[in-house]
C-alpha cells in the first residue's frame, strides 16, 4: 500500500478514466471544429436542401370595375391547404380530424393520399375561407401546410354575371370579360427562397428570386346603376309573364359603349357548386332570334331612299292580307288605305311587304347590311353570334316580303341594339365596346363606314317611330313622361322542327331616347311569355319604359317633351312653384 493507505491500483484507474475523458473531450472538440469550420459549407448545404425551398409568390389578378370605378371583380388573399403525401400518409391517426376540418370525407382524403403517395405536393383544398384555414393550422399535423393564393370575388353577383364572367380554380378567365381580357387581367407570380420547418410552414424568407407582377385593372363601359335597374325590371317581367328567358341591352348611340346588358335566367358567380351550364351563356350576345316587326323601320327607311315614297305616301293594305306566290301575309286586322307612317305605327305586315316588293332585293339588302345586321357587332365578346342575313341573290318575292317584317333573318339582342343605335345617329353602325370609349375614338371608327341611309330618311323614320309609342300605337307602354321616345314593337312566332310553333312567341321592343337628340338605344327581348298577353307592346315595352325612365334620370339627360309631363312637375321645371 502507499503512504496514504490507498492501493496503487486505484490511482491507475483514476488516471485511466481521466485519460479517457480527456480523449473524448478532445475528440468532441475536434469534431466540433470539423463540423463548424471544415465541413460547414457542406453541412449547411445539406440542411438547406432539406428546409430551403423556392416557392411561388402569388400576384393578384387585375380588378374589373364599371365605368365609374365600382368594383365588379376583385381578388382577395386567401390560403390553400396542401400536403406532402410522403409525410402525411404516416400520420393516419390524424386523417379523421383533418377531413373534418376540411369538410370532406375521410375516404376521399385517403384515396387522394394513396394515389399521390410518391409525390411531395398535393392540394387538399384550394382557396379556403379564413375560419377553415385557422382550424387546419391549429391541428399542427406534420406534412400539412398553407400556401397563400388569391380568390376572385364578384360584388354585384348575378347582376353583372353574364358580362363579367368568372375565373377557374387557377384564376384563369372562363367566361365573359374575364375570358375576353385574360391577357391583360392575368397576373405573373413571383418567386422567393424560404426556409420551412418540419411541418412545411415558412419560418423565414431568405430572398426574392422574381418580383410578382399584378394584372392590369380594367374599367368596363357598364354603368352599374343602369345594370341594376335593367336587371331588376327584366327579372320581374320574366317572372310576371312566366317566360323561359329574356335579355336587355342599353347602348350609348354616340360611342357604341354597352351601358347595361342583362339576362334571365342568371347565376351567382360567387357560388357555382350546383350551377347549370345553360345559365352561363350570355343570351344577349349568343342567342339569335327572328326580330319580327322591329325590322320595319329599316324597311321603311330603305323605301324612303328610293325617292318613290314619303311619310305621307298612301299604301293600300286592303283587305288585310296579301298573297305572294303560295303564301299569304296577314295583318292583325284590315287597316285599309294608310300612309307609310301608319305602316310603322300599326305594324302592318302587308304594308311593309308592299314597300319591300317595290324595291330591288339589292337595295333592301344594302339598307339592312349598312346598319350591321347579319354581321358581328365587333364587341370581341366570347361566343358572339353574327346573326343571319342571307345574300339577296337568293331572294324570291316571298323572301323579300317576309324579311321586310323580320322573318327569314336572325339577330341577337346586342346586334339589334347596335342597328337601332345606327338608326338613332347617322346610319353608321359603330363597333360595340364593353370598354370605355371616348367620342373622338368613336368618331374615328365611324369614319370607316359608308352610310347607305341618308340623314333625312333616318330622321323621318324616327318621327314615325314616335307614333308607335303615342296614343293609338302598339308600344304606348314604353312611353316616358317628359321625353319623346321612338320605338318599335315586335311579336315573333318561334320556329321549331316542323316550322313555326303555334302559341309560342318572342316579345321584343326596340327604342331610342330622347327622340329629338338621341343618346340611348335599348332592346328588350322576352322569350316565350306565358301570361295572358304575349305581344311585344304588352310584355317587352313596359320593361323599356321603366328602365329608360330611370336611365334618363340617372344620366341627367334633359327632357325634350315638357308639355307631356304632369302639371306640377312641369311647373317645378319652369321654376314658378306651380303658379299659372
Amino acid at each position: 500500500m502507499s503512504e496514504q493507505g490507498k492501493p496503487s491500483s486505484y490511482r491507475g484507474r483514476r488516471l485511466l478514466v481521466l485519460g479517457v475523458l480527456a480523449l473524448a473531450a478532445g475528440g468532441l472538440a475536434a469534431r466540433a471544429v470539423d463540423l463548424q469550420v471544415l465541413d460547414k459549407d457542406f453541412l449547411q448545404g445539406q440542411g438547406d436542401a432539406r428546409f430551403l425551398r423556392v416557392v411561388s409568390e402569388p400576384a393578384h389578378r387585375g380588378m374589373i370595375t364599371d365605368r365609374f370605378g365600382e368594383p365588379l371583380a376583385i381578388s382577395t388573399p386567401v390560403d390553400s391547404v396542401w400536403a406532402n403525401p410522403q409525410v402525411l400518409i404516416l400520420e393516419r391517426d390524424s386523417w379523421t380530424k383533418l377531413a373534418k376540418a376540411l369538410r370532406i370525407k375521410r375516404a376521399d382524403l385517403e384515396r387522394l393520399l394513396v394515389a399521390r403517395q410518391h409525390k411531395e405536393f398535393v392540394y387538399l383544398k384550394r382557396r379556403v375561407n379564413p375560419d377553415m384555414a385557422q382550424r387546419v393550422s391549429a391541428l399542427e399535423i406534420p406534412g400539412v401546410a398553407m400556401v397563400p393564393e388569391y380568390r376572385r370575388f364578384y360584388p354585384a353577383g348575378e347582376v353583372t354575371a353574364h358580362v363579367v364572367g368568372f375565373t377557374d380554380v387557377d384564376d384563369a378567365g372562363q367566361e365573359g370579360m374575364e375570358l375576353a381580357l385574360e391577357e391583360r387581367l392575368r397576373s405573373v407570380p413571383g418567386a422567393k427562397r424560404v426556409i420551412k420547418d418540419r411541418l412545411g410552414r415558412i419560418v423565414e424568407s431568405v430572398e426574392r428570386v422574381r418580383e410578382p407582377q399584378p394584372g392590369e385593372d380594367m374599367a368596363l363601359s357598364i354603368d352599374l346603376r343602369l345594370q341594376y335597374l335593367a336587371y331588376r325590371e327584366l327579372k320581374a317581367a320574366v317572372r310576371r309573364n312566366r317566360a323561359d328567358a329574356g335579355s336587355a341591352v342599353i347602348l350609348d348611340v354616340h360611342t357604341g359603349e354597352v351601358l347595361a346588358m342583362v339576362n334571365q335566367p342568371a347565376y351567382n358567380p360567387n357560388n357555382r357548386d350546383k350551377l347549370k351550364r345553360s345559365r352561363l351563356r350570355n343570351r344577349a350576345v349568343t342567342d339569335v332570334f327572328e326580330p319580327g316587326s322591329t325590322i320595319k323601320p329599316f324597311t321603311v327607311a330603305a323605301a324612303l331612299e328610293t325617292g318613290r315614297f314619303r311619310p305621307q305616301t298612301l299604301v293600300d293594305t286592303t283587305p288585310g292580307y296579301l298573297r305572294v306566290g303560295r303564301k299569304t301575309i296577314r295583318d292583325f286586322r284590315n287597316y285599309g288605305l294608310i300612309d307609310v307612317s301608319t305602316v310603322i305605327q300599326k305594324s302592318s305586315n302587308v304594308g311593309a311587304s308592299k314597300l319591300a316588293l317595290a324595291q330591288s332585293p339589292e337595295h333592301l339588302w344594302k339598307a339592312f347590311a349598312s346598319v350591321g345586321l347579319g354581321e358581328s357587332t365587333g364587341s370581341g365578346f366570347p361566343g358572339e353570334s353574327g346573326g343571319l342575313l342571307t345574300d339577296y341573290g337568293s331572294w324570291r318575292d316571298i323572301q323579300r316580303a317576309t324579311i321586310s317584317y323580320g322573318y327569314g333573318m336572325s339577330t341577337t339582342t346586342l346586334q339589334l341594339a347596335r342597328a337601332y343605335a345606327a338608326l338613332a345617329t347617322d346610319g353608321r353602325p359603330l363597333p360595340v365596346s364593353f370598354l370605355r370609349r371616348s367620342r373622338s375614338e368613336a368618331a374615328e371608327l365611324a369614319a370607316l363606314y359608308e352610310p347607305a341611309l341618308s340623314a333625312d330618311s333616318l330622321h323621318a323614320v324616327r318621327d314615325m317611330m314616335e307614333r308607335v309609342v303615342a296614343k293609338g300605337g302598339t308600344g304606348t307602354r314604353a312611353a316616358v313622361s317628359g321625353y319623346r321616345i321612338a320605338g318599335k314593337t315586335g311579336t315573333v312566332k318561334k320556329s321549331g322542327a316542323g316550322g313555326y310553333v303555334e302559341d309560342s312567341y318572342i316579345a321584343v321592343f326596340a327604342g331610342i331616347a330622347p327622340a329629338s337628340e338621341p343618346r340611348l338605344a335599348m332592346v328588350v327581348m322576352i322569350d316565350e311569355p306565358r301570361g295572358e298577353k304575349y305581344y311585344g307592346g304588352a310584355v317587352a315595352a313596359p320593361v323599356f319604359g321603366k328602365v329608360m325612365a330611370g336611365a334618363l334620370r340617372l344620366l341627367d339627360i334633359p327632357p325634350d317633351d315638357l308639355p307631356s309631363m304632369p302639371g306640377q312637375r312641369l311647373a317645378l321645371l319652369r321654376g314658378d312653384g306651380g303658379a299659372h
